[in-house]
């Protein structure tokens, strides 16, 4: 699953599946429809690695749903809504070994109008960064809402402000028709030029150049003969 963000148009998505154990492929094509979001794009985005999951294990709807609740007791927000979901293989991610029951990982991005809570502004902290070079747990004063369901690993947890950017204004687009403004006007005037002399030199200096070489030339041939 690749991220990609589109508003207001409809596009024709190929997607092809394969069967982990027995390898076989099945493709099914997607009509998809993407509108602007209700009240624009969340300025406040957190992005969670969830580490206990797939993301084929998150993309159904229930299973959205409960990430956005675990999400809405840390965030202390009510407003919060999916913005993207990402297998943790496209971020570099390694596939994991077999056995145990081990997970790729998925990376969820989730967005809200509203300020990050203090427990998340905690857990970004340059403290808790340093805790995380040394192999610690960050710094988070809330209670951890996603256990035992998803295991987030804290250390990789990122938080985005995004404004919209300002719009230029376009061009403005006339009647096509020209205004009657007299005479067309030039915006500068050239100067006459004489060409003569480019014309002399550019004629007479090859001119000359055959001329010397047929008479180097003659002279080699005629006059430097043996016995001449």
């Amino acid at each position: 699953s690749k991220g990609w963000h589109l508003h207001g148009c409809l596009f024709s998505l190929q997607v092809l599946a394969y069967n982990r154990h027995t390898y076989a492929t099945v493709s099914q094509r997607l009509i998809i429809t993407v509108i602007p979001a209700p009240g624009g794009d969340p300025p406040y985005q957190g992005e969670f690695l969830v580490g206990n999951r797939n993301v084929e294990e998150l993309l159904p709807v229930v299973a959205r749903e409960m990430f956005l609740q675990a999400s809405a007791g840390v965030w202390e927000r009510g407003d919060l809504q999916v913005i993207n979901i990402t297998s943790a293989l496209d971020r570099g991610g390694r596939v994991p070994l077999p056995i145990e029951g081990r997970k790729e990982g998925v990376y969820v991005k989730v967005g809200s109008h509203s300020p990050f809570s203090p427990c998340l502004a905690s857990a970004v902290s340059p403290q808790s960064r340093f805790r995380c070079s040394l192999g610690q747990q960050p710094l988070a004063s809330c209670y951890d809402t996603f256990a035992p369901h998803f295991s987030i690993r804290w250390c990789n947890l990122t938080l985005l402000q995004v404004w919209p950017s300002p719009t230029t204004p376009g061009p403005v687009w006339g009647s096509g028709v020209l205004e009657d403004d007299g005479g067309f006007q030039p915006p500068t005037e050239v100067a006459p030029q004489d060409l003569l002399p480019g014309f002399l030199v550019t004629l007479l200096v090859p001119l000359a150049v055959a001329v010397l070489l047929c008479l180097l030339l003659g002279h080699l041939m005629c006059c430097r003969r043996e016995g001449v």
